[in-house]
């Protein structure tokens, strides 16, 4: 007989993330998702100025950012946050498919992941 080797999930190592979406349920439903795949979500927030805040306080490595928030757009909070001393990489997400955005400027911003379509993975992959 053989030696069973240990199940090993495809968990990536772990990232301290932040999400950042005006919609509690969206929040709560993301947070589920990527910490069931090893992520530690270190906190959350509803707005720009909340997210802001929330990246100097918590410095997380990623930020899962809507593009559609109440005070700001997500594109061009992705230009302050780039401004930081230690920006954190930027995942863009929002309902509305990638073309509608336009150009994002911000060197933070990684890439884009439609809501119907997130996952860990899919964050994973576009992270160096």
């Amino acid at each position: 007989m053989g030696t069973a080797l240990p199940f090993r999930h495809n968990h990536p190592v772990s990232r301290r993330i932040l999400i950042v979406d005006d919609h509690a349920g969206f929040r709560a439903t993301a947070r589920r998702v990527l910490e069931a795949d090893g992520y530690e979500v270190v906190g959350e927030a509803a707005d720009v100025a909340s997210a802001i805040e929330a990246i100097k306080r918590l410095q997380p490595e990623v930020v899962l950012l809507d593009v559609q928030l109440p005070d700001r757009d997500g594109v061009e909070a992705a230009t302050t946050i780039d401004d930081f001393p230690r920006a954190p990489a930027v995942v863009l997400t929002s309902s509305r498919p990638r073309d509608d955005l336009g150009p994002i400027k911000a060197d933070c911003v990684h890439g884009f992941v439609p809501k119907d379509e997130l996952s860990a993975a899919a964050i994973t992959e576009l992270l160096p």
